[in-house]
């Protein structure tokens, strides 16, 4: 592989670790690609401008509120001239910054104008690492589709040992690799149309039926699609997290609106189920607050949701050649997403344990069984972010083969 013609924008954060950005500069540069760098004033302390621009061959930016770089609103060039903006070493600051949306010096200025994906190298001591604000601050991060290296475990320049490490000038330039490859670009001209997160179907008017989907996979596989040149509609329930970039978003509340969004939206060649739809709903919700009373709980009379997957798979006409649906279950994982294939008609299942302590509605982490009419596919435990990565190279590769004459 080759970062040739390649343009990386390298954010040197402070600590130790930043004597490595210097061997990432190398190593980048060995690979055919250039770099241009933002050097904090953390970053500063550890290596200086003259040695960065000596490797990179460029000039150093460190100032916000440099007058020549800024009368060519210099930290917007910045951050879109770049093909990737990477920041190695990635301190909790850093890190805490990006979460958080703050925009108070050249670094964070940058990464929050910029359009283009952001790889961050984490490197702090293990504790930091571990703190419970810095393990919020990545998933925040993650959510927003942040790429991460790293860290390595190892012993600290503070003497303790664990994750925190920064990963090796070698191992960064693998994944700029990675995720510059052209195979990011897998779906180029393509229409995903994608549902994720809950819907909620109103009992009265503060009360109604739902579920714990927190819309993270849908949301990251929208997300993914995205970056691999496709056209994305994204309807999604009612979620917390934010809209995936690039990404046209509709809000919908209840089935029935998510059945009509998901056929306006149509045609489509792929599309992915991945919302968590009530499988039932109050026939009749009450327009008034229903209120306690001496008689006990009032009865509910439940009645079927439309069945979203079934009635796109069963289409004759705006059929998306390839559809995924999810089996979300608790027991026989397997045999029920065999039984759901095949009673749905769609192309794909992927199937998921949520049952007891699984953490997955709600959580970060994921491990998917992708179920076809022939095999069964099971893949390790992943960071969603990288299960939506994984799942959309392989949609391409089954849509580009079902498209074959």
């Amino acid at each position: 592989m080759s970062l040739s013609g390649k343009n990386v924008l390298l954010i040197i954060g402070g600590g130790i670790a930043a004597y490595k950005a210097l061997e990432l500069i190398r190593e980048i540069s060995k690979r055919g690609g250039s770099v241009r760098a933002i050097l904090t004033k953390a970053g500063a302390e550890f290596v200086t401008p003259l040695s960065v621009a000596s490797l990179s061959g460029e000039k150093v930016f460190t100032d916000l509120f440099s007058l020549t770089d800024e009368a060519e609103m210099g930290h917007i060039e910045l951050s879109r001239s770049a093909d990737l903006v990477v920041v190695a070493p990635a301190t909790a600051d850093l890190l805490a910054k990006m979460a958080h949306g703050l925009a108070n010096d050249l670094a964070s200025t940058a990464l929050l104008a910029t359009d283009k994906r952001v790889l961050v190298a984490p490197a702090m001591n293990v504790r930091m690492w571990q703190h419970g604000a810095t393990q919020r601050n990545i998933a925040t991060l993650k959510s927003d589709n942040i790429l991460f290296v790293g860290p390595d475990d190892g012993t600290m320049a503070c003497g303790e040992f664990g994750p925190g490490r920064m990963a090796e000038p070698p191992a960064i330039a693998d994944a700029i690799e990675a995720a510059l490859a052209p195979s990011s670009r897998l779906l180029e001209g393509r229409h995903v149309l994608v549902t994720s997160g809950p819907t909620h179907e109103p009992i009265d008017p503060v009360r109604y039926i739902a579920n714990r989907s927190s819309g993270k996979q849908g949301h990251a596989i929208a997300a993914a699609a995205a970056r691999a040149g496709a056209k994305v509609t994204l309807v999604s329930g009612p979620v917390s997290i934010p809209d995936p970039p690039g990404v046209q978003v509709i809000r919908v509340e209840e089935a029935a609106q998510m059945l009509q969004a998901v056929e306006k939206a149509l045609p489509a060649d792929i599309a992915v189920f991945c919302a968590a739809v009530a499988d039932w709903r109050i026939a009749s919700h009450s327009e008034d607050k229903l209120k306690k009373t001496d008689a006990g709980p009032p009865a509910l009379l439940l009645t079927p949701n439309p069945d979203i997957l079934s009635t796109i798979a069963h289409r004759t006409a705006d059929r998306p050649s390839l559809i995924v649906g999810f089996a979300a279950e608790t027991s026989n994982v397997i045999d029920y997403a065999r039984a759901k294939l095949d009673k749905k008609a769609c192309d794909l299942i992927v199937a998921n344990d949520v049952g007891g302590n699984s953490g997955v509605m709600g959580g970060d982490m994921n491990t998917v069984h992708i179920v076809s009419k022939d095999a069964v596919d099971s893949w390790p435990t992943l960071n969603k972010t990288d299960v939506a990565e994984r799942l959309i190279a392989l949609f391409a590769a089954k849509f580009t083969k079902k498209s074959r004459p």
